[in-house]
């Protein structure tokens, strides 16, 4: 069956950025299910896979327009430490949410300096090409309750309507200018409850 507008697709991925460093490899953990054609990956990787059928291998290179968005400089910010109230010891990496123009947004702490957190709204892939090596393992039809929740249901994972599941391995990978998806924890998973 070729990959096309709501199917189930299953795939190993092997990403890397512009210096070849490695970001993500599903090839050593549980492969990444989507519902091709909802928008629960990247542009760019998804009108690659269109088509392709189980045992299909590609590489794919993704311009930043197709992928997470180039980089918006008015995203880096510098945030007064009391701006932080009572949280201690902000550290970089460290994640929030803060309330921007566009809503909330998540923001990464990128540099402390005495009384101020340098803070960077963008997607840490923004403004980056990016290489996947992708295997596509398995592809069928979506179901109903599938299509209608906008992401594929692992085997056997949702028994229910009732049942709470939650997807790992990129499900929601929205690109960084739009929001996550009802149920998208924003971070590549879904808590969702059906």
């Amino acid at each position: 069956m070729k990959i096309t507008q709501h199917c189930a697709v299953s795939i190993h991925y092997r990403l890397t950025d512009e210096k070849g460093e490695l970001i993500e490899d599903s090839f050593t953990s549980e492969p990444m299910l989507y519902l091709h054609g909802a928008e629960n990956m990247i542009p760019g990787l998804e009108s690659e896979l269109e088509g392709k059928v189980a045992g299909d291998k590609l590489e794919v290179t993704v311009n930043p327009d197709n992928g997470y968005g180039p980089y918006h400089d008015g995203l880096r910010q510098e945030v007064p430490l009391s701006a932080f109230g009572d949280i201690e010891d902000i550290v970089p990496g460290m994640r929030f949410i803060a309330e921007t123009e566009m809503g909330q947004r998540p923001v990464q702490v990128k540099e402390v300096r005495d009384d101020v957190v340098v803070v960077d709204g963008n997607h840490p892939l923004a403004g980056q090409s990016l290489s996947f090596s992708v295997e596509v393992l398995e592809v069928r039809e979506a179901t109903a309750e599938e299509i209608a929740h906008g992401h594929i249901h692992a085997h056997g994972s949702c028994g229910g309507s009732d049942h709470e599941h939650n997807h790992e391995g990129g499900c929601c990978s929205e690109k960084e200018d739009q929001p996550a998806k009802e149920g998208c924890d924003g971070n590549g998973g879904c808590g969702c409850k059906h």
